[in-house]
């Protein structure tokens, strides 16, 4: 039966294992990419608006699973290093997978003996969907085909001519980009805000000066009714003095 601590288990492996596991798959790229010389390298972690940017890495605002490693070229341009570019993350995580398992097994981390095998657990699960060669969304290949067209064949043949990992400098145009259109959407609902703002104030000005009017007019009338009233006293009085 699911419980509490099921639920417990659930949202730290939601929120914590599985964003480690993927920041340490990106990770991956980017030592390969720094060993074999990718020019304007960055891993970007999370989505959305940027929060700040340290050298190479990108912080955004929203924080998840979404992260990603992008360069612009690569120094040595050779079948090996594309090889070993798509293998790191496979590496990565095999090394750190193993490497947490063989501590468990000499009873290192004990206590927190359920957080590292379920961090194992996700650290292969992803292992197993790079290594094993498949196509994905759109017919993109994973690191496993793409290791093994670029063993066989020595490039990249599938039919879709998305890059499979992004240019730095076009990630960078595609941000400013969005975040412009953001920005001249956000403007002009505060300008249409600001436009209703303006219309309540205007009918509130109308029916204050409306009330205002109406209270003039029952014055008035109440004025005139007051005058009409000391007339009458006054020919009453008069007509007694005659």
């Amino acid at each position: 039966m699911f419980g509490i601590p099921d639920l417990i288990s659930l949202i730290i492996s939601a929120f914590i294992i599985l964003p480690i596991v993927i920041i340490l798959r990106e990770v991956g790229y980017m030592i390969a990419g720094i060993i074999f010389g990718a020019k304007n390298s960055r891993l970007t972690l999370g989505s959305g608006p940027r929060l700040f940017k340290f050298g190479m890495i990108d912080i955004r605002k929203h924080y998840h699973l979404y992260s990603w490693f992008s360069y612009d070229e690569l120094k040595n341009d050779n079948r090996f290093a594309y090889i070993m570019i798509y293998a790191s993350p496979i590496l990565i995580n095999v090394i750190s997978g193993l490497t947490i398992n063989a501590l468990l097994a000499n009873d290192f981390m004990t206590e927190q003996a359920t957080f590292w095998n379920r961090f194992i657990f996700y650290t292969f699960y992803y292992v197993l969907f790079d290594v094993v060669p498949m196509k994905t969304v759109n017919g993109m290949p994973n690191n496993g085909m793409l290791i093994y067209e670029m063993i066989r064949y020595g490039k990249r043949t599938d039919h879709n001519k998305e890059p499979f990992i992004p240019g730095t400098t076009e990630v960078e145009k595609e941000y400013q980009e969005e975040m412009k259109q953001i920005e001249d959407e956000v403007e002009e609902e505060k300008e249409r805000r600001k436009e209703e703002e303006q219309k309540k104030e205007r009918a509130k000005e109308k029916k204050e000066a409306a009330k205002e009017e109406k209270e003039e007019a029952k014055e008035e009338k109440q004025e005139a009714e007051e005058e009409k009233e000391e007339e009458k006293q006054k020919r009453k009085q008069e007509e007694k003095k005659n």
